[in-house]
Parts: structure tokens; sequence; C-alpha cells
């Protein structure tokens, strides 16, 4: 008989069903728990995949077709301040969306850093996307779980990783926007962690897939300091969130060409391929900017009403990037508490915090006290949502702006 998992190794949205089970809404339901994007997919869409819908009967390569690969790395090369143009053929492979990639990046990372002294290990922020933990498993390495607390901005505190761990580090998680707090990293902390990669020989897995969602300064990316070979360094993004594509699965990895040799002879085997058609519907998508805008103008609006709404109640802070709010509600009995009131009594769904991340070695949970919203529906659902929120928790009616 196969023992189940145990609850900290669950998907935080199996275990937030069990928490729910046989609860019923008194309002209507409105859930802000997944973060599926909700606004409306870009109008090309459907005419790329009417011209290409023949190339549906071919195997697709797994490196991804060439006008794919200059696509991606065309835009990534407009959009950030990169040392060097990507070479299409050898530093940018397509993805069946993020997710994969960063999973099966981890294992291809355990095999080119090669021998550490111990076991090898693999850093990740916590809380954590949960990809990032399947794959260090499936690697054979050890997690090592770096806190990101408010006091270290959200993300992990590079001076906090002492030398005999870092010796067996064999790759480094990194989110930036992070999921689900927003933080950005600054582009000192981005050179700190490249010195730290290069020092010690493990490859940096920047997941950038929230990169094109900000209000206010555009998030910047590890490849602008990475320098001219992109040693190293490996970013992740997708077209999930830049452009409300989540069913489509395509994304792309780009950077280091060594590790990408070693990631794609392993996705060749072993990972699902993106169909054509697909692939060009992303060369669409990274061509035009038009529906991006849009998209960022839709969050923003979503962001103002957040502002008026939550004040600084619950720690709110706008965050600098994705769609997420990271609410405080320790004072309020607790994330599963009140995850369970809100979906009871306000009829909102949403993640306690401590399910998305793991206890620390002292016994700690840095999500723990914390729920994350996902602001993916209309704006007038959100602003209703927010004031269920105030509501069930009290602040005056939540109505005052």
């Amino acid at each position: 008989m196969i023992s189940p998992a145990p609850d900290s190794e669950r998907s935080p949205f199996a275990r937030l069903a069990d928490l729910l089970s046989g609860l019923t809404p008194r309002r209507p339901l409105i859930n802000l728990s997944l973060g599926e994007p909700q606004h409306p997919m870009p109008d090309f869409v459907g005419e790329v995949l009417a011209r290409h819908t023949a190339e549906f009967s071919r195997y697709p390569i797994a490196r991804g077709i060439e006008p794919f690969r200059r696509a991606a790395a065309g835009w990534i090369g407009r959009r950030f301040d990169l040392p060097r143009p990507l070479d299409p053929d050898g530093e940018v492979l397509v993805l069946s969306g993020s997710r994969e990639g960063l999973f099966f990046a981890a294992i291809a990372a355990a095999r080119f850093a090669g021998p550490r002294p111990g076991r090898p290990a693999i850093l990740l922020p916590n809380p954590f996307y949960p990809a990032y933990a399947a794959g260090a498993d499936a690697a054979g390495c050890e997690r090592v779980l770096l806190p990101a607390p408010p006091e270290t901005g959200f993300l992990p505190d590079l001076d906090a990783i002492d030398e005999a761990t870092l010796a067996r580090t064999a790759a480094f998680y990194i989110a930036s926007p992070a999921n689900p707090q927003g933080a950005v990293a600054s582009p000192d902390y981005f050179r700190r962690l490249k010195m730290l990669a290069d020092r010690y020989g493990f490859v940096v897995l920047s997941d950038e897939c929230y990169s094109e969602i900000y209000t206010r300064q555009a998030p910047g990316s590890m490849l602008e300091h990475a320098g001219a070979d992109f040693a190293n360094v490996a970013v992740f993004q997708s077209l999930s969130k830049r452009s409300n594509l989540p069913g489509m699965r395509v994304g792309f990895v780009a950077g280091d060409r060594r590790f990408l040799t070693q990631l794609h002879e392993l996705r060749n085997v072993a990972a699902p391929t993106v169909p054509v058609p697909l692939q060009h519907v992303a060369v669409a998508a990274y061509d035009d900017e038009a529906h991006v805008e849009d998209n960022r103008a839709r969050y923003r609006t979503k962001f103002d009403l957040a502002d008026q709404i939550l004040g600084t109640r619950f720690g709110y802070r706008r965050p600098a990037g994705g769609f997420c709010l990271w609410l405080d509600v320790s004072a309020h009995g607790g994330d599963e508490a009140v995850t369970v009131r809100l979906f009871t009594e306000g009829g909102v769904r949403v993640v306690p915090g401590s399910y998305l991340a793991r206890r620390q070695s002292d016994g700690s949970n840095p999500g723990a006290g914390y729920i994350r919203v996902a602001l993916v529906q209309d704006s007038e659902t959100t602003a209703e949502a927010l004031h269920r929120i105030v509501d069930a928790l009290g602040g005056n009616g939540g109505r005052e702006v």
C-alpha cells in the first residue's frame, strides 16, 4: 500500500480543497485563489491558429521552430538591456509553459554542476512555486529553504547563506517578481547572485514569468547582469501571464548555452513538446505589445482599487510586480481560519500562505499568517471581493476610500 504524501508535500490547491470541503459560502463565490488570468486573450490568436492548423500533423522539435526562437530572442532583447543579443540557435529553447522547464532545469542543473562536496543542494525561496521543490526532489538534491520575510524585502537574504551550503549548491531558484509577495530583485541583488553563481559553480534559475505585470517601474532581468556569455544563468518566461494564455502552455528559457545544451538533451527525451501552431501564435504574441499594455492597464486599475479599499489594512502595500496581494491576517486568527471565514461568510476563495511555503528547520513557516489573493477577475468583481474581505474581517464596513 502506498502511503499518502504528508500535507506539507501536497499541492496547495489540493490542501485548500480539503480545508473547504463540505463548507457552503453564504454569498455568490468569487475565486481569487488560482493565479489563472481571466482577462481577454489577444484577438489574433484564432486567426494565427487557423492559418497553421495543418501543422498539427507534425511532431514538434524539442528546441522549437526557428521563427519562435527568433521572436523570443528578439522580444527579450528589446525588453531588457542585455549585454549582447541572444543567439536564437543556441541560447533559447521553447517550453511547454515555464512550469515544466523549471522542473526539468533542476535535473539538468544537477548534472551540469558536476560533483559537489557532500550531498548536492538546490536553494529555493520560501514561499515558493511548487515546481521548484518537485524539481529538486527529482534531481536527488537536498532542498535548502531560504526564508523570504518582509525584513529582507520578501527575497532570500544572500548574506545569510553559509559557505558550506554554497559549495554544494547545484542550482538557485529565484523569482522576480516573486510569487506570492510581488517583490522585485534590484540590479545589485542580481549582480551579487551572479557573483555567487560564478564563484561556487551553480546555475541561477530565474523565474521571470510575471515580469510584464507591474504598475510602476518595469522589473529587470537576471540576464542583464549575466555577462556577455550569460554563464551560469537561465531565465524562464511564459505567455500565460503576459498574454493571458495560460491554457496554451508556451514559454521559453534563455541564457547559458552550455546549460541549455544539457537541458535540451534531457527535454528531448522526457519533456512535452510544443505544437507548431501554438509556437506561431507565440511569434505573433512576442511581436505585439499593444495587448500587453492593455493587460497591464487592467491590473493597474485593480491595484488602484486595492489601494483605496484596503488602505494599510492587513499590512497591504502595493507590490512591485505580479498580480497577487500578500495580506497579513495573523491578527485575525491566522491564515487557515481566515481562509475558511472568507469563504463561508464572504464567498471569497483565497489561499492560506502557509500552504505556499514549508517549515524551516526552526519550525517556523514564512507563509503562516498570510493569505494570497490573486487579482485575476475583472475590476468590478475584484472591488466587490476586496470589500467583502474588509467586511468579513472588520474595518468599518470597508466602504471608505
